[in-house]
């Protein structure tokens, strides 16, 4: 494979035809280089997909990702008649399945691109790859992997230096780090969500290739990935909705109403846990006294309804920079809280408050709303309600939300243009069978 210049491929990872169609199209228009049919794409709708694509663009180079692990050539055989001019074949396949993939793509015209996701040794792989007759090596940080912050730059410029063959890179660039990776030697920048997810597609396609020729930094308001360190402003861009669904639909407190101040305000935090007994205000308070700045104090008060929590705890609260509070019982004085901008989540309101008898104990396990939270565990709530962040999970949710987001945009945008959102997803067809 001979690389004039640095490629932009575009990566269509949708589970209907018809979207990544329009989406390859508008990419096009925006200057995209090669169009690949995405894994999920092809296990969704065949090799048809291959097929329209090459008919739709056929002065394109049509990647077809197959990510092949066994009967190399014959899977090459069968993506290359459907019109694909590359095919990916997995670098922790056996020689033999790669050997063979070359030999079928040397048959009926397509070249084999290596893709090392999940090969400890890339470089050694890569010579391999290069002794089998493999055009190009694709080192790879799959989309699981990015949610935890990986990265492929870490390897890439060793990788550079050594590779015989050109080096494709994919794993959640943007038109912030495509030029960093053009920088470190990539020749084919894969990009999917950056371009595929975006409201305006066509734009999106030019600031990427302005990225790659300049090789820089070109702003983008979204599709960043977030350190551990910077998981409060990740959590202050995704609702609560958004949190839900990126965790296969778990996380959310039931029965308790959020009370706030605005209606973009939020709560965000840490959590700081306590347990008390119906009325005893005792252990809620001193929470505060143990808690930080952006902490989230959550008490479990048994679900009943006399106030644990009121105008002049909530004045404390506020004055240690504390988030807000989610109490599985009952506050009061809410007028004055919200006044004084606190956020709060109840199970009830009441005016009745109890005495400070001390039963309870702080930072530990507890249940609310019927969800478990520990000390650490992060606390999001908004006017759709309460969830709990596994601590240990915090990052990885974090950014899969942000990818949830970021797919809504998309749709937002097919339906502004006139679609249902019945028709952008094309519900008839996936509904269960049985």
């Amino acid at each position: 494979m001979r690389l004039d210049r640095p490629v932009l491929q575009v990566a269509l990872d949708f589970e209907n035809l018809p979207r990544a169609i329009q989406a390859a199209r508008e990419a096009v228009q925006g200057g995209a280089d090669w169009i690949e049919a995405g894994t999920p794409l092809i296990k969704s709708e065949g090799l048809d997909a291959v097929r329209e694509l090459k008919r739709a663009f056929p002065d394109h180079r049509i990647v077809a990702d197959m990510k092949i692990m066994d009967t190399g050539s014959f899977e090459v055989e069968i993506a290359a008649k459907a019109g694909a001019d590359l095919v990916t074949v997995l670098g922790t396949a056996d020689d033999d399945t790669i050997a063979d993939a070359v030999r079928g793509g040397e048959k009926y015209g397509a070249e084999i691109v290596v893709d090392l996701l999940n090969v400890a040794d890339v470089v050694a792989r890569t010579r391999t790859a290069h002794q089998l007759g493999a055009a190009a090596v694709c080192l790879h940080i799959g989309i699981d992997m990015q949610m935890t912050g990986r990265t492929p730059f870490s390897t890439l410029e060793t990788l550079a230096k050594d590779s015989p063959l050109p080096i494709a890179v994919a794993g959640g660039l943007t038109s912030e780090t495509v030029g960093e990776a053009t920088r470190a030697g990539a020749q084919i920048l894969i990009i999917g969500g950056a371009i595929t997810k975006s409201p305006d597609i066509q734009s999106a396609t030019k600031r990427i290739l302005e990225a790659i020729a300049t090789k820089t930094v070109v702003a983008s308001e979204h599709f960043h990935r977030y350190a551990a360190s910077d998981l409060r402003a990740a959590f202050a861009r995704v609702s609560t909705p958004n949190l839900s669904d990126a965790m296969q639909r778990k996380g959310a407190v039931h029965g308790l109403v959020v009370h706030l101040p605005t209606p973009d305000a939020k709560i965000i935090g840490p959590a700081i846990t306590a347990v008390t007994r119906d009325g005893d205000w005792a252990k809620p308070v001193e929470a505060i006294d143990r808690a930080g700045p952006g902490d989230v104090i959550v008490v479990d008060a048994g679900g009943q309804t006399t106030a644990v929590w009121g105008e002049l705890a909530s004045w404390s609260a506020r004055g240690r920079q504390i988030s807000g509070v989610v109490i599985d019982g009952a506050v009061r004085d809410l007028d004055a809280i919200l006044a004084m901008g606190f956020p709060v989540v109840s199970r009830f309101v009441s005016p009745n408050a109890g005495e400070p008898k001390g039963h309870g104990e702080i930072g530990v396990e507890i249940v609310v709303g019927g969800q478990r939270v520990r000390p650490g565990d992060w606390i999001v709530a908004d006017l759709s309600g309460t969830v709990v962040v596994p601590r240990e999970r915090a990052q990885e949710i974090a950014n899969r939300a942000l990818d949830v987001l970021e797919h809504e945009n998309r749709v937002r945008e097919e339906i502004r243009r006139g679609a249902t959102l019945g028709t952008v997803q094309n519900l008839e067809r996936w509904e269960r069978v049985g």
